[in-house]
């Protein structure tokens, strides 16, 4: 069965950074687009970033552009979220998710059929 697992999470001060790694099994998602996500308390689940298959082609959002960086290592069945210049908002549950279904690359939730588990972000001020 396809499983994605999270790792890399953890405290750190604001103006840090962390590397957040996504580690695929069960399939082979070197296909496929492959996004990360993030979910603050109360918040709706929001789109951060995402990679398509060969690496060549990312995108993100607005809020993170210029700090964050996404990255595959396809041999490793692996996707990277470098996360620099941390600030207290950027505080959430980070998922991996995979745009099998559709392998569109939308920034858009629903659109990604496969979900890690989620690691926690915590950015102090």
């Amino acid at each position: 069965q396809a499983q994605l697992v999270e790792s890399g999470g953890g405290l750190v001060q604001a103006g840090g950074s962390l590397r957040l790694s996504c580690a695929a099994s069960g399939r082979a998602f070197s296909r496929y687009f492959m996004g990360w996500f993030r979910q603050a308390p109360g918040q709706e689940r929001e789109f951060v970033a995402r990679i398509n298959w060969s690496g060549g082609s990312t995108y993100y959002a607005d809020s993170v552009k210029g700090r964050f960086t996404i990255s595959r290592d396809n041999a490793k069945n692996t996707v990277y979220l470098q996360m620099n210049s941390l600030k207290p908002e950027d505080t959430a549950v980070y998922y991996c998710a995979g745009d099998v279904r559709y392998n569109t690359g939308s920034a858009v939730l629903y659109e990604y059929d496969y979900w890690g588990q989620g690691t926690q972000v915590t950015v102090s001020s």
